[in-house]
């Protein structure tokens, strides 16, 4: 399986928390368009031999873009590649961007799941956000694309200051209401060099509590298995048969290949990111060049990513398959690193797959640095 990540580098306006690679000036996407289509062109023997089973495109905001626009760049992924009969093809899309029209539109197109940004149905936490959209939006556009569409997933955040569990659960149960199946919820973080970590530092918005975002966290799980939803990534839980393909696909270390503007590519050995700069970007790609970085990743790095990876997930880290990947010493390695944490019960064994505990889900990425491998190469 191997999937195609397309990044759409522009948004209406600029989300207070966010440090993605986007412009607000819409000046250049018709160049841009034109240039992704290329990129596709450019990098067709990459994938020479393999079966595209999912296209994504992400962002910044993709449903910024005309529907024409945006059937140009998947039928150029079907002139340059092999498709998959039924590959899954997910547009991300902010509430504002789907009218009605646009909605029905999209059902006739190719693109089969809609990933919606609501992030809140809270006025002020939208606000605070500063997201284009508005609380009646988030609602109208949800309850429009389930008319037309069977596969949708929403984001919310939690951990925004001032969040009560109270008004937290109004939010997950808002969600559930629309009968949606698939969830992604992501704690607020603050990023270096956003508004949002100056108005913290300024002190116009409460830093973010991180004891409130592990509530937060627990009561969505457990509203959410209570739903029928597995929670198979920790930001990410899905009805049976709704699990993204594309971000299981990462997950578990498939091939895929990123176009567009700081857009991220990986072969399994290699990894690859193209510059993060819109002009500079459609000017190369014009020339017939590939503005990327590529790096070898060594057995440690592989390894590193690996239990990062499957830490996260319900698929666990497997010792069988560290031990034929990366090594038996690799192996000794991750199973004394993880005693501590299965005493103190937040990690434990199902068979060779080493899991995260329910205590243990919230703190998945910092257990994983402890076991990562920092001085064998």
């Amino acid at each position: 399986m191997s999937g195609i990540y397309i990044h759409i580098p522009f948004c209406k306006q600029a989300c207070h928390y966010c440090d993605f690679h986007f412009s607000t000036s819409m000046g250049k996407k018709e160049a841009m368009v034109a240039a992704l289509r290329k990129e596709l062109l450019l990098r067709k023997d990459e994938f020479k031999g393999e079966v595209v089973e999912t296209i994504y495109l992400g962002g910044g905001t993709p449903s910024v873009l005309e529907l024409h626009e945006i059937r140009s760049i998947i039928d150029a992924v079907y002139a340059d590649y092999k498709v998959a009969e039924a590959p899954e093809i997910t547009l991300e899309a902010n509430p504002d961007d789907l009218s009605t029209e646009k909605i029905k539109a999209l059902s006739k197109s190719p693109v089969n799941r809609l990933s919606i940004g609501i992030q809140s149905f809270f006025e002020e936490d939208l606000k605070l956000m500063n997201r284009a959209h508005n609380a009646s939006e988030a609602e109208n556009c949800i309850r429009e694309a389930t008319a037309y569409f069977d596969n949708i997933s929403i984001d919310l955040i939690y951990g925004v200051p001032d969040m009560t569990n109270e008004r937290w659960k109004h939010n997950i149960d808002k969600a559930l209401s629309f009968g949606v199946p698939h969830i992604s919820s992501y704690a607020l973080t603050v990023e270096p060099r956003t508004a949002l970590a100056n108005f913290i530092e300024r002190g116009i918005v409460k830093n973010v509590d991180d004891e409130a975002a592990q509530a937060h966290f627990h009561l969505l799980v457990d509203t959410l298995q209570a739903a029928g939803f597995e929670h198979y990534e920790l930001s990410n839980f899905g009805k049976p048969g709704y699990f993204s393909k594309n971000n299981t696909a990462y997950w578990q270390q498939k091939k895929y290949l990123g176009i567009g503007p700081s857009a991220h590519s990986f072969d399994g050995v290699r990894r690859a990111w193209n510059i993060s700069n819109n002009p500079k970007y459609i000017k190369a790609i014009g020339s017939g060049e590939l503005p990327m970085e590529t790096e070898t990743l060594s057995v440690t790095d592989r390894y590193n990513e690996y239990v990062m990876t499957g830490l996260r997930t319900i698929w666990g880290v497997s010792m069988e398959r560290i031990a034929s990947d990366f090594g038996e010493r690799y192996r000794n390695y991750a199973l004394r690193q993880a005693e501590k944490h299965v005493g103190e019960n937040l990690l434990y064994f199902k068979g060779d797959v080493l899991l995260t505990t329910k205590k243990g889900k919230f703190l998945a990425d910092g257990i994983a640095a402890d076991l990562f491998m920092v001085n064998l190469s």
